[in-house]
């Protein structure tokens, strides 16, 4: 027992030094930009992928090997800095989300470029040569090659603090990192030093990827899966911190691999399975040390950053030409499935769009008006939809009864998990939600018994009133108004304004005696409400629903309708929602590469549209009804 617990600790000494390769690229490169950079994981996934090219061209010969790591970790750091100019450089002055919608943007051009160079299937590399065999240790077999991996780790830091405290450029890096507009203000070009960074921070992540070559087949899941586990690290150990990351990724790769080892133990004569908690132990590790130090173990307290990144005018009530168009638009959707059977397509899309507009309302409730960036709303969703189905299929109860319960498990869900999120900020508060969708995720996937585990729970189906697709159409659409037109009346309640002025001045607004913290627990529980009533739309509309509902690609499609949107807009995450779903769904059935030419797209109207879709048209309004008032003076 002794022996294999030694063997998985020494596994994880190897896992952990592929972890902080990945990470501390992620943490450098936010050090200095501040961007959340969604596309690190692609780095990742290229630089494995590469890796495999570049032996089948070098031969697996010692030097080939290593030459083609080494080929790979320069290719991307080449990539790194090409996106770094073609893109990104581009939106540093946009708010910082919108840099993250720009991000991800990039990981689905990089996915499908990937998919069209080196196809679907997965490639498993060779053994790198002369480390193929093994020592014993304690009695047991240890790879030679995982023993190189142990100390690659130790060896980069070296590196890297010689680079951070003997050269200029590190000076430079560490000096940004404090406060890059006073670097720029030196006279150092940050555009080139941003660029460094960025390629200096892509090679490290393909080096991570690389060098997994025989260990872990090259596929295109990595680039979400290795951003997930490269957040946890970096988070934990504080972001900006190079050591940090070191510690956190020994920490966390310790922890799988003891709870793999320990495997499963009977505790109250109740078998529990240790292993299975390799799924969610870094997620639990993050919202533990989030809670108890919220900066992460190395990192430094930073200042609250709810606050918008530009001005936003205050929410005006709708005015007679929008309660107008506001009706038009009722009208025309209602009548959608009586123009005859060729609209049976739009009556199936329409009710996905409308799903989606009450998914992304939500979220942007707590995002724009109450300035707290969720990463993991998929979790409410997910509530929701599962609480309808359970309701139905395990008590038998009225779909329409389901329908009205199943909104309550994700407001519970809510109001346990904003409780201890609301009391962060910034992207300490955004993972941390991450973390606890992770955890549901987890459940969910785990339980079979109850949510049928992986396969999901099948034929959750609306009651005979509704089953055709026309009364379900009517029935969401009345439904979707209904919340949308109550989330909107907080909002213009003095709860709504009390909110703003949480995000805008916590301190303000503790000064004029309202209960910041209390009022944000409260806005995200009414958020996790309305996402659960998405949800259980979404179960009885689809008749089958599984753990992706909850998966962390959920929760960046909210992410990234309220984005296209416009934070800054109530209409945004109608617009938003409505643009994304279409794109979605007209770009599938157009080509096998429909990711990377969504991708663009929303690169494209990033680009032209800073402020969102319906945030840029907010904004053109404003300067000509200022224009017309200066006119007419």
């Amino acid at each position: 027992m002794i022996s294999g617990l030694s063997i998985q600790l020494l596994n994880g000494l190897a896992g952990a030094s592929t972890l902080f390769l990945i990470a501390v690229g992620l943490s450098l490169i936010f050090g200095v930009t501040r961007i959340v950079n969604f596309a690190h994981g692609s780095m990742t996934m290229i630089g494995l992928f590469a890796a495999y090219s570049f032996v089948e061209w070098f031969g697996v010969t010692p030097i080939g090997f290593f030459g083609a790591v080494i080929a790979a970790t320069l290719a991307v750091g080449v990539l790194g800095a090409i996106v770094e100019m073609l893109v990104l450089r581009r939106v540093y002055h946009a708010p910082e989300l919108f840099q993250l919608l720009a991000t991800f943007a990039v990981v689905l051009v990089l996915g499908d470029a990937a998919l069209w160079i080196w196809g679907p299937e997965d490639l498993l590399g060779p053994k790198a040569p002369g480390m193929t065999g093994a020592i014993e240790i304690l009695g047991r077999r240890f790879p030679t090659y995982d023993l190189f991996l142990i100390a690659v780790g130790p060896l980069v830091l070296g590196a890297l603090w010689l680079l951070l405290h003997k050269t200029r450029a590190g000076v430079l890096i560490r000096a940004a990192t404090q406060d890059r507009e006073m670097v720029g203000a030196l006279g150092v070009n940050q555009a080139w030093l941003f660029t460094g960074i960025f390629a200096l921070g892509s090679a490290l992540a393909a080096l991570g990827g690389a060098l997994q070559l025989p260990r872990e087949p090259a596929n295109l899941a990595l680039d979400l899966t290795t951003i997930g586990d490269a957040f946890v690290v970096v988070v934990v150990g504080g972001m900006g911190s190079i050591p940090g990351a070191f510690l956190a990724a020994l920490l966390i790769a310790e922890i799988k691999a003891i709870c793999y080892g320990i495997g499963t133990v009977t505790i109250l004569g109740v078998p529990f399975a240790f292993s299975k908690l390799t799924l969610v132990i870094e997620f639990l590790v993050m919202a533990a040390v989030l809670i108890w130090r919220p900066w992460g173990l190395l990192g430094k307290p930073q200042g609250a950053v709810r606050g918008p990144a530009t001005y936003e005018a205050p929410l005006e009530p709708m005015t007679a030409a929008m309660r107008k168009l506001m009706i038009f638009g009722l009208v025309v959707l209602f009548a959608v499935p009586l123009l005859g059977s060729s609209t049976q397509y739009a009556t199936v899309l329409l009710i996905d769009i409308l799903i989606a507009v009450l998914f992304a309302a939500s979220l942007h409730f707590v995002m724009g008006p109450g300035g707290m960036h969720s990463f993991g709303h998929a979790a409410y969703f997910g509530l929701g939809a599962y609480g309808a189905a359970l309701l139905v299929k395990g008590t038998g109860m009225p779909m329409e009864l389901a329908l009205a319960l199943a909104p309550l498990l994700a407001l519970a869900g809510a109001l346990l998990f904003g409780w201890f999120a609301v009391r962060l900020s910034g992207v300490y508060l955004a993972m941390l939600t991450l973390a606890f969708a992770q955890i549901v995720w987890s459940i969910v996937f785990q339980w079979d018994d109850l949510t049928g585990g992986s396969n999901g729970l099948v034929g959750v189906w609306p009651s005979e009133r509704f089953a055709s697709k026309t009364a379900y159409y009517w029935l969401a659409l009345a439904v979707v108004f209904a919340a949308l037109w109550a989330l909107r009346r907080v909002l213009f309640s003095p709860f709504g304004y009390a909110m703003r002025a949480g995000r805008d001045s916590a301190l303000r607004a503790e000064s004029t005696g309202i209960d910041v913290v209390r009022i944000h627990w409260f806005g995200f529980a009414i958020s996790g409400l309305a996402c659960g009533l998405a949800g259980a739309l979404f179960a009885f509309a689809k008749g089958t629903i599984s753990p992706e509902v909850i998966h962390v690609s959920k929760s960046i499609d909210g992410l990234v309708m309220v984005l296209l949107g416009g934070i800054q807009a109530l209409t945004g995450p109608i617009v938003g929602a409505a643009a994304f779903t279409w794109l979605q769904d007209t770009i599938i059935r157009a080509t096998e590469y429909w990711r990377a030419l969504l991708g663009l797209v929303i690169l494209f109207l990033v680009l032209v549209f800073p402020q969102g879709l319906a945030g840029s048209v907010a904004v053109v309004a404003a300067r000509l009804r200022h224009a017309g008032r200066g006119a007419s003076r």
